[in-house]
């Protein structure tokens, strides 16, 4: 019986060039992957079109709040004016991780955003965090 024609040859260098990127993509997927919660981040709850995403007593002055299972953060840069904005960081996809100091902060990377207008305020991203709309009323906050 006779050898196949074409046999798929791995050697010792391919073996180990194959394990060191697995090695390497492994804790860069981890890395931007979000994780963790802070005294901003809440879990969820609400947002959908049908109920409030949040009470506006809830979202503190030059502040905001992250909801990650809507993926979006509000702010309210002046008392009275809520902001709301897409919660993906511009530079790789993670989810911002806080808000404080007047900057919506991601933790990946450690870019920064205006809470005012979602403007970069620190790279690595280059673009801003989209405005998403919202309904302010009766004390509530919805997403639109």
């Amino acid at each position: 019986m006779s050898a196949p024609a074409h046999q798929p040859f791995l050697d010792r260098r391919r073996a180990l060039a194959g394990a060191a990127t697995v090695g390497i993509g492994v804790p860069l997927l981890a890395a931007c992957s979000g994780g963790g919660s802070t005294a901003t981040d809440t879990g969820g709850g609400g947002g959908s079109s049908s109920g409030p995403l949040t009470a506006t007593s809830d979202i503190e002055v030059g502040g905001g709040t992250i909801f990650r299972d809507q993926q979006v953060v509000v702010t309210q840069p002046a008392k009275g004016q809520f902001k709301c904005f897409t919660a993906v960081c511009t530079h790789q996809g993670c989810i911002v991780s806080s808000v404080s100091g007047g900057d919506i902060r991601c933790g990946c990377h450690g870019s920064a955003f205006s809470i005012d207008d979602g403007s970069v305020v620190n790279g690595p991203a280059t673009q801003p965090l989209a405005e998403q709309q919202i309904t302010v009323q009766g004390g509530e906050i919805t997403l639109a």
